[in-house]
């Protein structure tokens, strides 16, 4: 029986794959998300508009289980951004 998604994953699938744009913390970022291995790797990218703040992380379905990688970047920070990112009703960046 396969093990329920947790809240991180199912908002990490929840975003749309390529380019999209939408608000975290009431500022804005445009990101992009690129899906590979039939959705069992996943990289996201997003940077703040107008700011110096970005996200990036690359995240594994493996066999053992699932692996979070956040790139020069706490695992709170990543967890927080996903979580928290609202895309905006288009989604295009």
């Amino acid at each position: 029986m396969p093990e329920a998604l947790s809240d991180f994953e199912q908002a990490l699938d929840a975003l749309p794959a390529g380019s999209l744009s939408g608000r975290y913390h009431g500022r804005r970022y445009r990101a992009v998300k690129s899906v590979f291995n039939n959705g069992r790797s996943v990289k996201l990218f997003a940077e703040e508009a107008g700011g110096n703040d970005y996200i990036s992380l690359n995240f594994y379905r493996l066999k053992s289980g699932a692996r979070l990688y956040p790139c020069e970047m706490s695992r709170g920070k990543v967890l927080s951004f996903v979580l928290g990112f609202v895309p905006d009703q288009s989604g295009a960046a």
